[in-house]
């Protein structure tokens, strides 16, 4: 019989899974911050994107997904003289916070997350 030889897969280092993981969690600086959740990623981005490709891509993905976050909002709120954007927007709050949590904890694994329902500005 055959034996299987299990080689060991290189993944990202702990650095590039840190700011990678920094990546998604700066969108927190959106509670703090007017437009953070969207500046705090691409700060991130901008000066780590050289570290290591996954804290590139992990770092394209979130502002990717913080934009369409952003536009996401800005429906509800012209939704809100309907009504339905005040149903809405707590739950796209809930959404946001979610997934921006998931991607934090998927990146610091070392896997690279793709939000769902994403428009990609940033190829």
């Amino acid at each position: 019989m055959d034996e299987q030889v299990n080689v060991p897969v290189q993944g990202p280092n702990a650095e590039a899974k840190q700011w990678a993981m920094f990546a998604h969690l700066a969108a927190l600086a959106g509670f703090i911050i007017p437009f953070g959740s969207i500046v705090g990623p691409l700060l991130v981005w901008q000066l780590k994107k050289d570290v290591d490709p996954f804290v590139e891509k992990n770092g394209k993905e979130a502002v990717n997904f913080q934009i369409t976050i952003a536009i996401a909002a800005m429906v509800c709120f012209m939704l809100m003289f309907v009504v339905i954007g005040a149903l809405l927007f707590p739950v796209l709050v809930l959404v946001w916070l979610i997934f921006t949590i998931i991607a934090g904890v998927k990146a610091n694994d070392g896997v690279a997350y793709r939000y769902p329902m994403t428009i990609r500005f940033i190829k």
